[in-house]
């Protein structure tokens, strides 16, 4: 069964106030981009719920990030001493628990590391507003685990975005934001309710667009990467859909050559990341 995640609520937390909680130090101006908030892949909006945090890497990552407004940070003393040894203010709203009450609200099997945050969502662009770098297309990878990772790898390499569906993705919280370790806080989810609109408003903009398929025409190490490149990848199993397929101006395979010639997504994004951006510079 897939991991859910998290309610937004902990069972016998208080509840913190309706968006009243302030980090310490001075409020930030303007996001960096203007566009939509993306609490979840999929939604935006000012009456998006909260984002669930957890884990050292994750939470601290968002309590770094003068972009992200805490709501309410829970945390353990061995914790809170952590965070005092690396100099990492706390929000204003703030409350220290035991491990256990921590765990009842995640579960026992999610490692927390004796953090646990609340915060808003942050501020993401428009897919009109994208003009370089390299873009990931996510054609319905629904695994909140390989969304995670494949944000981490696009955070290694300086992804300017990810590119989402507003429907079979998801939400950008709890398990995702654990598997991205932070990655969260470096690259903007950009939701699209079409995934081939969305490719042609990329290429409208100067955008190459190269799907990844097992079954591709060559090697994406031989393929034409040159920037600004989207590189579109589709859920195991599934791979891209017929018309994402078509939307893309070449469709290329990753060549391996052992016995297994097929990568997990997030494996994947992190390999074609590595191809396009050491041989597909301009």
């Amino acid at each position: 069964m897939r991991d859910r995640p998290p309610r937004n609520q902990p069972k016998g937390f208080p509840r913190p106030s309706a968006g009243k909680a302030e980090r310490s130090g001075p409020r930030t101006t303007r996001p960096r981009f203007a566009g939509r908030r993306d609490g979840r892949s999929g939604s935006g909006g000012p009456d998006d719920g909260p984002v669930v945090l957890y884990g050292w890497h994750t939470v601290v990552e968002a309590l770094s990030n003068p972009r992200r407004r805490i709501r309410q940070l829970w945390l353990t003393e061995n914790a809170a001493r952590r965070l005092a040894e690396a100099d990492i203010a706390l929000p204003a709203a703030h409350e220290l628990v035991r491990p256990d009450a921590i765990d009842r609200r995640l579960g026992p099997d999610a490692v927390h590391q004796g953090l646990l945050a609340e915060a808003e969502p942050l501020a993401a662009p428009e897919v009109e507003e994208l003009r370089e770098g390299v873009v990931l297309a996510l054609d319905q990878v629904t695994d909140p685990h390989n969304v995670g990772a494949v944000l981490r790898s696009a955070a290694a390499f300086a992804v300017t975005a990810i590119v989402t569906t507003a429907r079979h993705s998801p939400e950008a919280t709890g398990v995702l934001a654990k598997s991205a370790s932070g990655a969260l806080e470096h690259v903007p989810i950009v939701t699209v309710r079409n995934l081939a609109q969305g490719l042609e408003a990329l290429r409208a903009n100067g955008f190459r667009l190269v799907g990844l398929d097992s079954a591709g025409d060559g090697d994406l190490a031989a393929a034409n990467l040159q920037h600004p490149l989207v590189l579109v990848l589709g859920a195991e199993g599934k791979g891209l859909r017929q018309l994402t397929r078509a939307t893309c101006d070449a469709v290329a395979r990753l060549d391996l050559p052992g016995a297994i010639k097929s990568l997990n997504v997030s494996n994947a994004a992190a390999l074609a990341l590595y191809i396009a951006t050491t041989r597909g510079r301009s």
